[in-house]
């Protein structure tokens, strides 16, 4: 739970501190949920879903607002939940501990493809890049190389980076099964 409100708080809080003009910036596609699947070929209408909806906004200052208002009842949510209580999405039963956790993957990806270009940005919480990487790692079934770093193992994990060649030395045989594109 702490998790889950920590990354989501370092995602509003990075979007609400973001001038403007960044919103014009190019990041990196974000992945939309957590199970392996091919990467999108442009031909189905709802890759597109989440370029229109943030379009949608027009302007910067509504997209924060929102980003704010949902926000803060989310975590608000989070922390009176239970975590042992079962919740239903996609078809799947599992416990709401388990499903704010599946959470922190996508508010740190996310964050990460908002700062790609904001070298000024702040980073998401060392906590929540270890945790994601955790979760990468059980999704992959096999661990990234310990000499990567959190960061680099999620940006090399899901294609968000190409890895270097000593990286790709590193990784060996599991270079060829990424990048792992999470639906």
């Amino acid at each position: 739970m702490d998790l889950f409100s920590r990354s989501w708080t370092a995602l509003r809080t990075a979007v609400a501190e973001l001038p403007d003009e960044d919103f014009d910036r190019p990041t990196v596609d974000a992945v939309t949920y957590w199970n392996r699947v091919d990467p999108p070929t442009g031909e189905d209408p709802l890759d597109a879903l989440i370029p229109r909806l943030a379009a949608a906004y027009g302007e910067p200052r509504w997209l924060k607002f929102h980003l704010d208002d949902v926000g803060s009842a989310a975590g608000r949510a989070a922390g009176l939940a239970d975590p042992a209580v079962r919740v239903g999405t996609r078809d799947e039963v599992l416990t709401a501990g388990d499903y704010l956790s599946a959470y922190v993957v996508e508010w740190t990806l996310h964050h990460l493809d908002l700062i790609a270009h904001l070298p000024s940005a702040a980073e998401p919480p060392a906590e929540t890049l270890a945790a994601a990487r955790v979760s990468l790692e059980k999704i992959a079934g096999s661990p990234f190389p310990a000499s990567f770093s959190d960061k680099d193992a999620l940006l090399i994990g899901t294609g968000r980076r190409d890895p270097s060649d000593a990286e790709k030395a590193a990784l060996g045989d599991f270079a060829a099964e990424l990048p792992f594109v999470l639906g």
